[in-house]
């Protein structure tokens, strides 16, 4: 069999969005990603359906595996003739072992490339508003490990003490004590100011200042925990001036509960709009195979979601069998997503309910004909009470199933914590969000409701919540826009 190609990625810091282009690239089309704990959750989300996922995490807070199991998964992988994405945060070359790595593809005779990152070392004091840098301040910078080597020797204080500039650390919270002792005591002045950024570059970043002296304190006061990056150096003064990324953070902190799929386009949405989305689904979409050989026998389709319409074009084969009939539309998304299939619907009810699209079909068709209607296993299609009203025979099919995810707890409390408002874009996302906190809303405290219609209100409403925010147009977009005015 041909050997896999390996590609050594640098994904930077916690912000998906300084992943470099070719690292997208790349990842989009690997056949196994190997990552850590490092990167941002939505570089995940670039693999192809079929890619490969290994998490091979290490760090201080975590057992992790040794370097030589990653080493060895990353030649096994190569070796079966796949191309493997090794995907590390930071930069690989800045204390991510990326050279230890190349050896062992090297020895395997593994073909391989590097795709350098952006270096937390650098980028994350910038999130914090503290350049490695500044005229008149800092000449030089230099980078070190918070780690001890494996065979227990330590750095050189007495020679890093004597350097000018700024000093960074990096995972060295665990040895704080060791650094800021050994700094002191070979001449370091007390008083030099010194940043701890805990999670830089993500919506969880902390930033803890002090001096050399009292630094130790406030760790332990602030119980600060790895990943951290330690900055020393008069630079860190400048934090009050340059700050800009927690002003940002201070946005609304937004949940997206909506499959994992369409959560991406508003979690960007919610991005460009200043505030900051956090992502966990509690549903899955799954679009079913489903029979369309006899279209030609109806007068009209009715669309009652975008997800149906997506669902529906996986199942057609031939655009050209609907010509002659009418097509109808609920809601402005799912006109949009018609019209990307070059579609433009015939007619869109003002209400966004099933219901009123059965009811506006009336004007497009004639008693008796036959009227599909595509939706899904949970919505309320009463196509009974539809023919008795109008006379006309209407059918569904259902072209998607809407199953709720169970999510575990500790994870849905974890993330709720730091959550400021919770959108709910069904009434079965607010069912499957219900069964897995058993009912128990109390937890929720000050945290706002937001709905994106009359009818997922009446859910929320139903099992004990309040809904402070709901959509005027009934879309996510329509959603943002009554939480963002």
């Amino acid at each position: 069999m041909k050997k896999g190609k390996a590609y050594i990625i640098g994904a930077g810091p916690g912000d998906f969005e300084l992943l470099t282009i070719k690292a997208k690239r790349i990842i989009e089309n690997a056949d196994c990603i190997i990552y850590d704990r490092l990167i941002s959750d939505d570089v995940l989300k670039l693999a192809k359906k079929d890619a490969e996922l290994i998490y091979l995490g290490k760090g201080n807070t975590e057992g992790g595996l040794i370097q030589d199991e990653i080493n060895q998964t990353l030649v096994n992988k190569c070796l079966d003739g796949k191309n493997v994405a090794r995907v590390k945060g930071g930069d690989p070359f800045v204390f991510g072992r990326g050279g230890e790595e190349i050896e062992a593809l090297f020895k395997n005779e593994i073909e391989f490339e590097v795709i350098p990152g952006i270096t937390s070392s650098i980028s994350v004091p910038a999130y914090a508003g503290i350049p490695v840098t500044h005229r008149g301040l800092a000449r030089s910078f230099h980078i070190f490990t918070g780690h001890t080597m494996e065979n227990g020797k330590w750095h050189n204080f007495e020679n890093i003490a004597k350097l000018e500039g700024t000093l960074i650390f990096l995972m060295g919270v665990k040895n704080l004590d060791l650094i800021v002792n050994d700094l002191i005591k070979y001449g370091k002045d007390s008083k030099t100011p010194v940043a701890i950024i805990e999670k830089g570059a993500t919506k969880n970043q902390r930033v803890t200042v002090g001096n050399l002296e009292n630094i130790l304190g406030l760790v332990e006061k602030n119980k600060i925990t790895p990943p951290a990056i330690t900055i020393i150096g008069e630079v860190v003064n400048l934090r009050e001036t340059f700050k800009w990324f927690e002003t940002e953070n201070l946005a609304k902190k937004i949940l997206v509960t909506r499959d994992k799929k369409q959560a991406v386009e508003m979690s960007e949405n919610i991005s460009k709009r200043g505030g900051i989305p956090v992502e966990l689904p509690f549903i899955e979409i799954e679009n079913l195979k489903i029979d369309l050989k006899d279209l030609e026998k109806y007068k009209a389709i009715l669309f009652n979601s975008p997800n149906g319409v997506k669902a529906f074009f996986e199942n057609i084969k031939d655009i050209r069998c609907l010509a002659n009939i009418k097509i109808g539309a609920v809601g402005v998304k799912t006109k949009e997503i018609l019209e990307k299939y070059k579609i433009v619907p015939d007619f869109v009810p003002n209400e966004y309910l099933v219901d009123k699209l059965a009811e506006e079909v009336v004007k497009y068709t004639n008693e008796n004909d036959n009227i599909l209607i595509v939706t899904s296993d949970i919505s309320p299609c009463d196509t009974d009470k539809y023919n008795s009203l109008y006379k006309r025979n209407y059918e569904k099919v259902v072209a998607y199933n809407t199953k709720k995810l169970k999510v575990d707890r500790e994870k849905v409390l974890e993330t709720l914590k730091d959550i400021d408002i919770i959108t709910f874009l069904s009434s079965s996302t607010v069912e499957a969000f219900y069964e897995n906190l058993d009912g128990d809303f109390f937890i929720l405290g000050d945290k706002k409701i937001a709905s994106i219609g009359p009818m997922t209100s009446e859910t929320i409403k139903k099992l004990g919540m309040k809904v402070d925010y709901e959509a005027e147009k009934y879309t996510a977009d329509g959603l943002l826009d009554v939480i963002f005015k």
